[in-house]
């Protein structure tokens, strides 16, 4: 048994790969990966095209897909080369994501050393349509007596330019992951989607009040009731709308 014939012990792939050898016995355990060959004593060896099955399955997980999907990809399921694909403008997506979100982030540092309150006319010029003064008065009308508004209300007061410009760069990276999600042809159940729908909750949980599942399936009902929020996400991509109510939905389900 040596390295140059390409059977190689469960430590030595691991350690070639970078990953546990728990790992390697969970990828054996549940047939995604099982040794083809062994020692005369029982022990694992993996050979060449063992390795070249343990590359794809580390690129996937990479990608974040779930090792049930990743099998079936592996045995000849689905269209793998139609799989890449999308998986690929998933990737390319996100690198523009993050490179929009790095310019938002040395905006707000530049803005950080004077970070005052945002003035009006601010606001408009960040938020755009999404900073209606209308809106806000009907929003506290609705809304002003409730727990959620009071804690929204003294989280934001001490917001300034810099704060207000990391929200907007956080939700605008949320809405690139969900229309990422929807172009590349993602379900609204699937991991890409539940992803963004966890993102989306844990950006109002963490900038404007205590979001529960429950309380964001509320709000995933409300952007396809209401038009304005409807219309808001259509701007982004045909069917948009509909589709991050189902990913709120089925997230919320995933943490039920």
């Amino acid at each position: 048994m040596t390295e140059t014939t390409q059977q190689l012990t469960v430590g030595q792939v691991a350690e070639r790969f970078g990953v546990t050898v728990r790992t390697l016995h969970h990828y054996d355990e549940i047939g995604v990966l099982t040794p083809s060959q062994r020692t005369w004593s029982g022990y694992r060896l993996y050979t060449e095209a063992d390795l070249e099955r343990l590359a794809t399955i580390v690129l996937y997980r990479r990608l974040e897909i779930g090792l049930e999907e990743i099998a079936a990809l592996l045995d000849g399921g689905p269209d793998v080369a139609e799989h890449l694909r999308r998986q690929r403008a998933t990737v390319i997506t996100r690198i523009d994501e993050l490179r929009a979100l790095v310019t938002a982030l040395d905006h707000a540092l530049e803005a950080a050393m004077g970070n005052r309150p945002a003035t009006t006319e601010e606001l408009k010029a960040m938020f755009g349509d999404g900073f209606d003064e209308a809106y806000a008065a009907e929003a506290q009308e609705r809304w002003g007596d409730t727990p959620a508004w009071s804690q929204s209300q003294a989280r934001t007061a001490a917001y300034g330019t810099a704060d207000w410009a990391a929200v907007k760069a956080e939700m605008d990276a949320v809405n690139s992951a969900f229309v990422a999600a929807l172009t590349a042809g993602e379900p609204a159940v699937g991991v890409a989607a539940m992803d963004a729908a966890e993102a989306h909750r844990r950006h109002f949980d963490e900038r404007f009040y205590d979001v529960s599942y429950a309380m964001h399936r509320g709000l995933a009902d409300m952007y396809v009731a209401d038009p304005r929020f409807t219309a808001t996400y259509e701007e982004l991509a045909p069917g948009l709308a509909a589709y991050v109510r189902d990913a709120i939905y089925a997230n919320a389900d995933r943490h039920a």
